[in-house]
């Protein structure tokens, strides 16, 4: 299987499957010298853990990482980071019918034309445990970007019907640690309350009829310098596109004003230049912060459509393998919506983009080089 490596400077390999042994990654390209625990992974991975609330698998996974290569004394070596998680609860017996028939909404099918074979266990590569080691490379990435003063802000913007009535630019006028707080503490990772409410209404509604729900993540990136991602197919806003959209359960991807720009007019869109302080900045943000693939030094700002989980007891109409029409009603430890744990999924993937883009633009002026190195040419 091809695939599964993302970045080009900084890469990551997952590998794994839902109820193989375990699920992990392989980091490669993290600089030496960074400060790096297992715990720095951890407080990542408990953010998508199943069994958070009422609203999330009751599968009991601890999703404890253990670094296996690439530290030595609490710092990176340079060296290959290998992260593993050991699978503790697959019962995979309750997935022992599925071998015989296409659940809806699921990549049964298409693997079994793919490869002529599947492991139905969960999904095996396609399913939602493989975001473990997108999260596990995500949380050293994003850990790296930190020390550059780049930091990350990523709730549900709905569930439903539900959406959050504050704009990104009403939430960052807001306290950024104590809103960060209010979203970790949240169930389902919302930034206002009020809507979280409403939004478990929803869902408790939805699990009574036996039927799951998609939403909408909103993830705002501050302190990206102007001048990060390429012109031409390394587009920074392309880049970020397919790495969310690498993401099973995404359907939709949008940046800035998004869809919405397509109604506006180029007097509406356009974001004027002004100056203040010796620093060039937009009086407004309708692009997101990226301008002909290129960071302009704005708050990047993009949303990811997640769709409701395939997963449902409710029944639904499909064929055997041998094409055989039936009936079905999934059982098992399902999500009945995916949207609060997929919200670090979304995170992580955009600091590898982030982070991997930053270090392909080391080497794009001279001078930056001769800095580097030390110089006087």
């Amino acid at each position: 299987m091809a695939g599964s490596t993302f970045g080009n400077h900084f890469k990551i390999t997952t590998w794994g499957e839902s109820h193989g042994k375990g699920i992990g990654v392989v980091a490669d390209g993290c600089p030496a010298g960074l400060p790096l625990e297992e715990s720095d992974i951890q407080n990542f991975l408990d953010r998508r853990k199943p069994g958070q609330s009422k609203f999330s698998t009751q599968r009991q996974e601890a999703d404890a990482v253990e670094i296996l290569s690439g530290t030595f004394e609490g710092k990176t070596t340079g060296t290959p980071i290998s992260l593993i998680v050991f699978n503790k609860d697959q019962r995979s017996r309750d997935y022992g019918d599925i071998a015989s028939y296409y659940r809806p909404g699921h990549a049964d099918y298409t693997f079994d034309q793919k490869y002529g074979f599947r492991d139905y266990r969960g999904g095996g590569r396609s399913s939602g445990r493989e975001t473990i080691g997108r999260v596990a490379g995500g949380a050293i990435a994003a850990k790296l970007l930190g020390r550059l003063g780049i930091s990350f802000l990523t709730y549900a913007r709905s569930i439903g019907p539900v959406t959050i009535p504050q704009s990104p630019d009403m939430l960052l006028a807001q306290p950024l640690p104590e809103l960060s707080r209010q979203i970790l503490s949240n169930p389902l990772y919302m930034p206002d309350s009020a809507s979280s409410v409403q939004a478990q209404d929803f869902l408790s509604e939805c699990m009574r009829r036996t039927d799951s729900a998609g939403g909408v993540i909103e993830c705002i990136i501050t302190g990206v310098p102007a001048g990060i991602g390429e012109p031409v197919f390394d587009k920074l806003d392309a880049n970020l596109a397919k790495a969310i959209f690498s993401i099973g359960a995404v359907k939709g991807f949008e940046i800035g004003d998004g869809f919405a720009a397509a109604a506006s007019t180029g007097t509406e869109n356009n974001d004027s230049f002004t100056q203040a302080n010796g620093q060039i900045s937009t009086s407004t943000n309708h692009a997101g912060g990226i301008l002909g693939g290129i960071s302009n030094g704005s708050p990047i700002i993009f949303r990811a459509a997640i769709k409701p989980t395939p997963s449902v007891a409710s029944a639904q109409k499909t064929v055997t393998t041998s094409g055989e029409p039936i009936e079905i009603s999934i059982h098992g430890r399902h999500d009945p919506i995916i949207v609060p744990r997929a919200v670090v999924v979304v995170e992580s993937m955009a600091a590898l983009t982030i982070l991997d883009l930053m270090m392909e633009n080391m080497g794009s002026k001279t001078e930056g080089i001769a800095s580097f190195y030390q110089t006087e040419n």
